[in-house]
C-alpha cells in the first residue's frame, strides 16, 4: 500500500512542471506521466486546470461525476498529464481539436511542448487543415470580420472596426497567422481569464498568455502546422502492451458527432493474436480523454 501511496503523496507536493516532455522511444508514443490532485477548500476545476496547464474539459472528462465548481475537499483529482502523441509526423505545431491541445515539435531537441487550448465554438468551428505560419504579430490590432460585427450587433453591442493593441484587445499581446484560406485564421492569446480547453472561439486557437508567451518567439514564419481531429488515439508499445486514449467527439453544426469505433489497425492487431476487445471498447465508450492499457505486455505469457 505504502509502494502505492507514495508517488500520489510526492504529486500533491510538486509545482507545476512546465508542459515540456523529451520524445519517446521508437516505437513508443506515450509521454508524460498521470499526477493526482488533492482538492483544497474553495479550489474549482478551473482554478486546477490553470495551475496544471490542462484544458478545463480535458480535466472534467478525467474526472467525471466530480463537481467542477465545488469538488469536494480533500478528492483527489486524476490530472491528464500522460498523453499518447497523435499518428502524425513529429514536426512544428499539431493542433487535435478533439483533445483541444497544441502540440509543438522540436525533433532537433528531442521534445514536445502540449498546450490546452480553446476553439471554434459550434457554428464557427475550426477547420482541420495544413498550413504554415504566414505571419507573426507582437502586441497586434484586431479588426472584426462584419461577420461577428454582425454577430455582436445583434446582441446589442457595437464592435469597432479596430481595437488597438492593449488590455481590451482579445488576441492578447502575440498573434500568428495561419496561410489557410484568406488568412482569417489565428494562433493568438486571450485577454480573458477563461476559454482555455472550451470551444469559445470565432475559430481561431486560443493559448493561455503565459504558453503563447513562450511560444511565439520559438515559431518561425513558414512552421509547418497541421490541424486535425482525433477523438481516439492508439499506442502499441515497444513491450507490447497496447493503450487507447479516447476523447469525447466534437459537436459539428448541425448538431450530429463523429462516430467512435474501434480503429481499424487495432481491431487487426486484435484478431491477429485473438485477443478480446471489449476492454478497448469500454475506453472508447467512457471517454475519459487518458490512456488506458487495454493489452498487458505478457498477454503472449
Amino acid at each position: 500500500m505504502l509502494r502505492i501511496l507514495l508517488p500520489i503523496l510526492c504529486c500533491f507536493s510538486l509545482s507545476v512542471l512546465a508542459a515540456t516532455y523529451q520524445l519517446p522511444q521508437e516505437g513508443s508514443n506515450i509521454v508524460g506521466r498521470t499526477q493526482y490532485h488533492k482538492v483544497t477548500q474553495g479550489e474549482s476545476l478551473a482554478d486546477i486546470a490553470k495551475r496544471y496547464d490542462v484544458g478545463f474539459l480535458s480535466l472534467m472528462a478525467a474526472n467525471k461525476g466530480v463537481d467542477p465548481f465545488l469538488p469536494a475537499e480533500n478528492y483527489v483529482l486524476t490530472i491528464p498529464t500522460r498523453i499518447i502523441l497523435p499518428d502524425v509526423p513529429r514536426k512544428g505545431i499539431v493542433i487535435n481539436l478533439a483533445e483541444l491541445r497544441l502540440y509543438y515539435f522540436q525533433p532537433d531537441k528531442n521534445l514536445v511542448h502540449i498546450f490546452p487550448v480553446g476553439i471554434g465554438r459550434i457554428g464557427r468551428d475550426t477547420p482541420e487543415m495544413e498550413t504554415s505560419i504566414s505571419q507573426k504579430k507582437r502586441n497586434p490590432t484586431w479588426k472584426p470580420p462584419k461577420s461577428i460585427r454582425k454577430e455582436y450587433r445583434e446582441k446589442g453591442i457595437d464592435l469597432p472596426t479596430i481595437v488597438p493593441a492593449g488590455p481590451d484587445n482579445p488576441l492578447g499581446n502575440y498573434a500568428m497567422r495561419l496561410a489557410y484560406g484568406i488568412g482569417e485564421y489565428l494562433i493568438h492569446g486571450t485577454n480573458k481569464d477563461f476559454g482555455i480547453g472550451l470551444r469559445v472561439s470565432s475559430g481561431c486557437i486560443r493559448m493561455d498568455p503565459k504558453d503563447i508567451d513562450w511560444l511565439f518567439p520559438k515559431v518561425n514564419l513558414g512552421e509547418k502546422v497541421r490541424v486535425i481531429n482525433e477523438p481516439i488515439k492508439v499506442a502499441l508499445e515497444p513491450d507490447r502492451s497496447v493503450f487507447v486514449e479516447a476523447h469525447e467527439p466534437l459537436t459539428r453544426s448541425d448538431g450530429s458527432k463523429k462516430a467512435l469505433v474501434l480503429p481499424e489497425e487495432l481491431r487487426w492487431w486484435l484478431d491477429e493474436f485473438d485477443l478480446s476487445d471489449a476492454k478497448a471498447k469500454a475506453v472508447i465508450l467512457a471517454q475519459n480523454g487518458v490512456p488506458v492499457e487495454v493489452v498487458s505486455p505478457d498477454f503472449m505469457d
